[in-house]
């Protein structure tokens, strides 16, 4: 074990953040109204009593984004977590499916499944994570490993209480925010470290997004008005309903 050096992660969280920046712009750059709107509720947005194209695109592509930014930004974290377990355990990306990061502390073979925050999955994506691990496990005592295989599901936010640190019928520890980055990298504080070399260069990269998503919300409002509201100037709904619902038997 080494002692981790902040500059270390700094330095490469300020290189390497520009990715999540430009790949926030990249998947709005992707989005095309027929598909978004086929994806979200209809029905949700009239309960709201939305009126406007304006509002209504807004509506609807922020919901988008919103859950497309979390799986974006997820993605980045694992990297993180992964440079920093290399830095000081020579913790490496696993080349095992489902299992994100694999490294040894002591006598023990560490696999870890990393999700942004606590509440990451329903019973059956859990019972597939679960299913890696023992799959991984598998793999590992194949290979002639003799060592310990402890599995872990890592938050990189939120709380580890006695609720959901546990094993979870002998299958695996979850560990979450502080417990998980200093499980990672020995160091108490990072979860706090790390907060503020992710602001760089967020004004300039948040100008450009602004712009990109002006003129996608431009875009979207006039493909709407002439695609899906009536020669009255109001929102059709049954229109809208037939286009995101309407099947066959």
């Amino acid at each position: 074990m080494k002692t981790l050096d902040i500059t270390d992660v700094t330095n490469y969280v300020e290189e390497n953040i520009g990715d999540f920046h430009s790949r926030r712009v990249d998947k709005l750059g992707e989005l095309k109204l027929k598909d978004v709107l086929k994806r979200k509720n209809p029905y949700l947005f009239k309960a709201k009593n939305i009126l406007t194209a304006q509002d209504l695109i807004q509506a609807i592509v922020d919901a988008f984004i919103s859950s497309s930014e979390e799986g974006i930004f997820g993605n980045w974290l694992e990297g993180l977590a992964i440079h920093v377990n290399s830095l000081v355990y020579g913790g490496r990306k696993s080349g095992i499916p489902g299992i994100d990061l694999e490294f040894t502390k002591g006598n023990e073979l560490f696999i870890v499944s990393i999700k942004s925050g606590p509440d990451w999955g329903n019973d059956s994506q859990i019972k597939k994570m679960v299913d890696h691990f023992n799959s991984a496990r598998a793999v590992l005592k194949t290979s002639g490993a003799k060592i310990n295989v402890t599995a872990i599901n890592g938050c990189c936010y939120g709380k580890t209480t006695p609720r959901n640190n546990y094993k979870k019928k002998g299958d695996y520890f979850k560990y979450c925010g502080q417990v998980f980055w200093e499980f990672i990298s020995g160091n108490s504080e990072l979860y706090k470290e790390i907060v503020e070399p992710l602001g760089h260069l967020a004004n300039e990269k948040n100008d450009e997004y602004k712009i990109a998503y002006a003129k996608k919300i431009n875009m979207f409002t006039k493909q709407l008005t002439e695609e899906f509201f009536t020669e009255s100037g109001e929102i059709d709904w049954n229109r809208l309903l037939e286009f995101n619902s309407k099947g066959t038997i």
